[in-house]
């Protein structure tokens, strides 16, 4: 088949399927009496009355003022967090001190053993070892 015949094709399979879908019915519409009742139960679960509306927006609005309940809720929350923000730096710091101090505590035994190794190392046995020349403090 020849590229134009089947585009001409595919557009008046369009057109045909656009006048029928127009003429139909749609699906989600009701033919009972019922629908009537449930579409307006629909509204009243959705929509709220007027004076509740009004009271809704003045309690949570951008500008109105919040009940001292809710600022000490919210200040209760806020100084929680702080502490546990304050408790988890505090033990990562903790944490990390004891692992410099090992560190170091290693460092300073390899330095000293291999310190003495020099030492014995080059000893000629004409001068007493390090150990005797300290002096006492």
């Amino acid at each position: 088949m020849n590229w134009k015949q089947v585009l001409f094709l595919s557009f008046a399979a369009a057109v045909v399927l656009l006048a029928v879908s127009q003429v139909a019915e749609s699906a989600a519409v009701r033919s009972s009496d019922d629908g009537a009742a449930d579409n307006k139960q629909s509204l009243k679960k959705i929509f709220m009355q007027e004076s509740e509306a009004s009271n809704f927006f003045k309690k949570r609005g951008k500008r109105s003022t919040k009940s001292q309940d809710e600022i000490n809720a919210e200040n209760r929350q806020r100084l929680s967090a702080d502490e546990r923000r304050r408790e988890y730096y505090e033990e990562q710091r903790n944490e990390f001190e004891n692992y410099v101090e090992e560190e170091q505590d290693e460092q300073e035994e390899r330095t000293r053993e291999q310190v003495e190794q020099w030492r014995q190392w080059h000893y000629d046995g004409l001068s007493p070892s390090y150990l005797y020349q300290r002096q006492n403090i």
